[in-house]
C-alpha cells in the first residue's frame, strides 16, 4: 500500500522557519521524482519545489527560491522541505507528491497534506 505521510507543519511567526518531512512507503522511492505542492484557501494547488529521483536536480517556484530547500534521503525514504524567512502568504496546506513517468505510464501519489500557518 502506497503511503506518503507529511509532518512538521504548524503555526510560525513571519520570518520564522519550519522543516516539513514526507515519509514514503509502499513503492520504490528512489526511482520517483518528489515534489512539494501547496494550496492556499480559495487558490489552486501550486508547485513549490521538485527534486529528481537521485537528488541531483532541484527546481523551485520563483517566489520560493532562496528561502526554501528541498532535499531527500533515499535510504530513509524521506523528502524534506526546509522553509526559511516565512511570510504570511506562505500559509497553505503543503502536499507531498511522488511521480514517475515511464513509456506509456505515469504514476502519481499524494500525501494528505500538512497545514502551515504563518501569522503573528
Amino acid at each position: 500500500q502506497v503511503q506518503l505521510v507529511e509532518s512538521g507543519g504548524g503555526l510560525v511567526q513571519p520570518g520564522g522557519s519550519l522543516r516539513l518531512s514526507c515519509a514514503a512507503s509502499g513503492f520504490t522511492f528512489s526511482v520517483y521524482d518528489m515534489s512539494w505542492y501547496r494550496q492556499a484557501p480559495g487558490k489552486e494547488r501550486e508547485l513549490v519545489a521538485v527534486i529528481s529521483s537521485l537528488g541531483g536536480i532541484t527546481n523551485y517556484e520563483d517566489s520560493m527560491k532562496g528561502r526554501f530547500t528541498i532535499s531527500r534521503d533515499n535510504a530513509k525514504k524521506v523528502v524534506y522541505l526546509q522553509m526559511n524567512s516565512l511570510k504570511p502568504e506562505d500559509t497553505a496546506v503543503y502536499y507531498c507528491n511522488a511521480r514517475r513517468v515511464t513509456t506509456g505510464r505515469r504514476y502519481d501519489y499524494w500525501g494528505q497534506g500538512t497545514q502551515v500557518t504563518v501569522s503573528s
